[in-house]
């Protein structure tokens, strides 16, 4: 027992030998940092990282602001309703149906087995999706519906018109639900997986770069105005410090090439591409098709129309 103790003891000396060490440390780089923030370094007592690190820096830095400038724009295919007009209504009318939904399913629950008339449960309200196409299509197809029930009837050309817009746009509200999907799936997750996995780990290991940078330099602080009992002690801290400097600074530099040499971005890139092309040519091949039928009806209205003139 009393050899187990003396261990735990040494086991616990070290600990705060270490603890108290890398205080020390960070005590020390802080100091550093300060001073040169203030200008109080002379320019030539900061150590001076290879070109080649400070020129990845940069490249990574502009990789990232990258990531992040398309990332604010391109979120907003997480949201469906990011082109929908703002000055629809519609929020009422599908709030009171979930409402009447959800009170008639918990009458149908609660009213069991008493005496009180039970209404049967109902289906959910189908949910519309909230898109500028989908809203174009239902406008369209009300529209169309609206003047059938009235005496033009069916034979008005305005309400063909109209049931062709409809039909139009009903498959390009489609083709928009798939292009976000596939957005979401192909651009955004991956584009934001490397933005905060093999990018911030590039950015961690440059952080611990400036870290022994700083480190080093306030060794060789210490090491000027160290007395000569401690001139060797500050001397070896130096050496130590230099060599977790170029091992960090290694390191970083593979992790920063690692990231510029990934191809994903560039993959990632032509996924948003070809959903918006796939969404764009879907609305073009929908609205070309029923296009001429529209101006056949619209020559035809306009003819009849100069002709009831004429007479």
């Amino acid at each position: 027992m009393e050899g187990w103790s003396k261990i735990q003891s040494g086991i616990a000396g070290l600990n705060i030998g270490q603890s108290a060490n890398k205080f020390a440390k960070g005590f020390s780089s802080s100091v550093q940092a300060t001073k040169e923030r203030l200008g109080q370094v002379a320019p030539d007592e900061i150590t001076e990282l290879p070109q080649e690190y400070k020129d990845l820096e940069a490249r990574v830095d502009a990789l990232r602001s990258v990531h992040l400038g398309l990332l604010k724009i391109t979120k907003v295919y997480e949201s469906e309703s990011y082109d929908y007009p703002t000055q629809i209504q519609e929020s009422i009318t599908d709030l009171s149906t979930t409402i009447g939904y959800g009170i008639t399913n918990f009458a149908a629950n609660n009213l069991k087995g008493t005496k009180l008339p039970a209404p049967s449960a109902s289906t959910p309200p189908p949910a519309q999706h909230k898109t500028l196409p989908h809203a174009l299509g239902r406008a369209a197809t009300a529209a169309t519906q609206t003047l059938q029930n009235t005496h033009l009837g069916s034979e008005d050309r305005l309400a063909k018109g109209l049931g062709y817009y409809s039909a139009a746009w009903d498959k390009i509200a489609s083709a928009r639900v798939t292009q976000d999907v596939v957005i979401r799936t192909r651009f955004l997750q991956p584009w934001q997986q490397t933005l905060s996995t093999s990018i911030a780990v590039a950015m961690k290991a440059r952080q611990a770069v400036g870290v022994s940078r700083l480190e080093l330099d306030a060794a060789k602080q210490t090491l000027k105005s160290a007395s000569p009992a401690r001139q060797e002690q500050a001397r070896l801290e130096v050496e130590n410090a230099e060599d977790d400097l170029v091992q960090k600074t290694e390191v970083a530099i593979t992790l920063m090439k690692t990231v510029l040499e990934n191809p994903e971005p560039i993959k990632n890139l032509n996924e948003l591409a070809k959903a918006q092309l796939a969404y764009h040519a879907a609305a073009a091949e929908a609205l070309s098709a029923v296009q001429g039928d529209i101006e056949e009806l619209s020559v035809a209205a306009e003819g009849e129309y100069r002709k009831s003139r004429d007479h």
